[in-house]
Formats: C-alpha cells, structure tokens, sequence
C-alpha cells in the first residue's frame, strides 16, 4: 500500500498535525457519525477523553480548542483561523456550543474535556475517546488514533486498505527504497512518474497538478505571510518572531551579500523560521509530513524555485511528488509522528522528503534521490521530541531551520556522487524505527525529558 501525495501534504492550521488538526477532524468525524446514525438531536453531552501525548501536552498544542472546533462541525482544511478564535470564546463564555453547526448543548470544557495524564493506549500514544450521551444513557463511542501528519485511524480501520485512512491500491505499488528503484529501473521511470502514475488511479493529469500547485501556493503564502508578522508567539514563553527582523536585515544588506556566497542559506533560514512561527501561531499551514517539521519542505521548495537556473513549474511538480514518494516509504515502514519515534519522525523525514526532492529537481537519478532521502535521515537519527511547556516553539521554530539547511547539503552530497552508497534507506528507515522504540517515552512528545525540564534548571 502506498499514501497519496495529498493524504503527506494536506493544508490545514498550526500549531500540530497530531495535536491540533487530528484531533480537530476526529471530532469533526464522530459528530457527523452520530448525525448519520439520526440521533444528534438526542445528544445531551458530549465527552471527550485524550490519552498518552495528546492529553500530556495537549494544552500546550491547543488540543483542547481543536476539539470544540472538531465538534462544532470544522475541519482543518476550511477553517480561517480567526474564525476559530471567535468560535473557540464563543463557547467558552457561554458554556454552549453547536454541535456540527446544528445542534446546541450545554457545554462543560472543565468535566467534558478530560487529559488523562495517567493512561496511554496500546496502539498509539496520540489516543481519545468521544462519547455521546442523552442523560445518562450511552448513546455512541468511538476511538480515534492521530497517527501524524494530521490523519486520523478509528478504531476499526487499523490495518485496513481503507481510501480514508490515505492508503489506496495503485498500478505501482512500493513498500521500500528498493522497491522504488526497481519499478523506475523496469520502465525507466522516475520517481516522481511513480506517484503520478499512482495519483492517476483517483485523479486526472490536470487534477495532479492542479492540487500540487494549491500545496506548493500555500506553503509560499505561509512563508510570505510569516515574513510580515511581528509580535510574541503565544503559550507563555514569550517567544519573539524573528523572521521579520532577519528579512529586514537581509533586505538592508543586500548590496553587501553580493560578496558572502553564505547568503543563501540565510534565505533559507528565513523561509523556515517564518513558517514555523505561523505555525506556532496557529496560521495555517501544510503538513509536511507534520506541522512541527512543516518548514522544511517550503523553504527548501523555494530555494529551488529563486536558486536553480532552470526551476519551472514541471520542477515543483517533481520535487513534490518525490518528496511524497519518500515520504510514504517512512509512514508506512516506520512513523511520522513525534509521539511514537521522535522528532526523528518529524524534521528527521521532512529533511529527508526535501532532499530527495529538491536532488529530483536538480534532475537527479532514482539512484541520486535515493541517496539524498537517506543521507537526510542518516544524520538525524534519535532526534527528540521534548518541546518546552508542551508547546511548539522551543527547539521545534529554530530546528527546522537546520533540517532545510541539511536538506540542502544531503542534496548536493548525492548529486555530487553517482548514487552508490553503502547504506541504503531502507536501512535507515528500519533503523529510524528500531531506534523510536528504544527511545524512552519522555522524549516522544510527552515534554518529560530533554529541553522541556533541563531549560528551567538552566
């Protein structure tokens, strides 16, 4: 089984794929599945119980405000975030809300919105329980999985081949890197061709390229958008914006630059950092595969696009269909969520999705890319994940400077080779996940060990 492009790259709103927009859409979904069964207008309570990471920092990645919005009937994908403040007061000053829109009760967040610290469930730490009740009588429960990237498994879905879940049946199916390499070698494909000819299984050409150039606008609106905006993050750290200043200093200098070849990788460092702080503002953003790693992709998509003598639209297209390719092989085989293997699941793949892509832009081999996707993971293996006060900010903004920056580097490494390498990346990938099940639960997104306890003391 392989996961679309759009299931990798979905746009929707910060500060967490998991932790906002997962949680957001399974209450979005349980709501509606009440109303199909014809009983919503029964409903009296609607109680929500979060488990593992989801309820240890939940706070701190608004999951909380995801889920009123989830149950008042938004989606991530449509949501404007303003909109969401309104909605989000709304309930809690009146202690009421709409459930999907339609149908109005008494809303407790206190006793209806419960973080059980204690209690992790088998499948996945990101775990909730929504119930519905008319009085006291049990009207429907359901268990939801946030699996990363903003997707979401219920409770009968796992190891289904459910279209839902973003896992479909194509013409070219790959489990591995070297799966990839054999199919491209056999009919002298890329591996972009790969995931189109895949795409084409649901979609037209025009339809391919007509929702990767919606992606590839969002993740440019979100830097640009990101550039602009000054002020205090907020969540309590009183974490400055900074991508304001340092566009201002670059625009101030640019006459100067002409002589430091090291400016480039400034830009980079820019177009990251403004989208990491819109998405630890809650803007809206793409996942890529995460919200926390989500300005690895774009900044490295617009290196490509101001930096490369020949970027065009056809380009983007590779580099994103690439980038999903890798991207695939890592959900599939290992994780892409924080909570279960790291932050080497979140910027760890997202630098290695950006690599192998920009190297397919640059016209690459399969061989090259590769190398590149596995050069990008190699030197990002036991990442944590130990965001401080549970939020993501600190180390999450500057990180996924670094990670475009690596991108970048594991790109020109592979480029400069033929593509024979030692270690394959589907080595890495096993090794990547090997190496999240040793790692202690403190530094899964639970902000338990590492950063989120050792700043304070410091």
């Amino acid at each position: 089984m392989v996961c679309s492009t759009f299931e990798l790259f979905k746009i929707g709103v910060g500060p967490s794929s998991s932790h906002t927009m997962g949680p957001m859409l399974a209450a979005a979904t349980f709501v509606e599945r009440v109303a199909e069964a014809g009983r919503l207008n029964e409903v009296t309570r609607l109680e929500t119980l979060l488990f593992g990471s989801l309820a240890l920092t939940g706070k701190g990645h608004a999951t909380d405000r995801a889920v009123l919005l989830g149950l008042s009937g938004q989606r991530p994908e449509c949501i404007e975030p303003d909109v969401a403040d309104a909605l989000v007061n709304q309930i809690r000053e009146t202690s009421q809300l709409s459930l999907n829109g339609t149908h109005q009760i008494s809303f407790d967040e206190e006793a209806d919105v419960i973080f059980d610290q204690k209690k992790r469930l088998d499948f996945h730490s990101n775990a909730m329980r929504l119930s519905a009740f008319n009085g006291d009588e049990l009207l429907d429960t359901r268990v939801y999985y946030s699996v990363g990237g903003g997707a979401i498994l219920d409770e009968d879905q796992i190891g289904t081949n459910d279209p839902k879940t973003g896992l479909w049946d194509v013409p070219h199916p790959f489990k591995s890197g070297a799966d990839l390499l054999r199919i491209a070698e056999e009919n002298d494909y890329s591996i972009a061709d790969i995931m189109r000819y895949n795409e084409r299984t649901g979609s037209s050409d025009e339809e391919i390229s007509k929702g990767i150039r919606a992606i590839a606008d969002a993740m440019s609106a979100c830097i640009d958008r990101g550039i602009k905006q000054e002020g205090i993050l907020p969540g309590g750290l009183k974490v400055k914006r900074r991508a304001p200043l340092i566009y201002g200093r670059l625009m101030d200098r640019q006459e100067r630059a002409l002589s430091d070849p090291l400016t480039i990788l400034d830009w980079v460092n820019l177009w990251a950092l403004a989208v990491n702080e819109e998405n630890a503002a809650g803007g809206k953003v793409v996942t890529a595969p995460t919200n926390g790693a989500a300005g690895i992709v774009p900044s490295v998509l617009r290196f490509y696009e101001r930096f490369a003598p020949k970027a065009d639209a056809a380009g983007v297209e590779t580099f994103l269909l690439t980038a999903a390719a890798i991207g695939s092989l890592f959900k599939e085989n290992a994780s892409i969520s924080g909570a279960e293997v790291g932050c080497q699941g979140e910027v760890g793949v997202a630098c290695s999705m950006a690599a192998a892509g920009l190297t397919a832009a640059w016209g690459g081999s399969p061989l090259q890319v590769e190398n590149a996707a596995e050069i990008g993971m190699e030197h990002n293996l036991g990442l944590t994940c130990d965001p401080v006060a549970g939020l993501v900010q600190v180390p999450c903004i500057e990180r996924n400077a670094v990670g475009a920056v690596k991108a970048i580097e594991a790109a020109r490494l592979s480029i400069l080779g033929d593509g024979t390498h030692r270690v394959s990346l589907d080595e890495v990938i096993e090794t990547m996940r090997k190496t999240g099940l040793d790692m202690s639960e403190r530094y899964k997104e639970t902000s338990q060990g590492g950063l989120a306890v050792n700043l304070v003391e410091c």
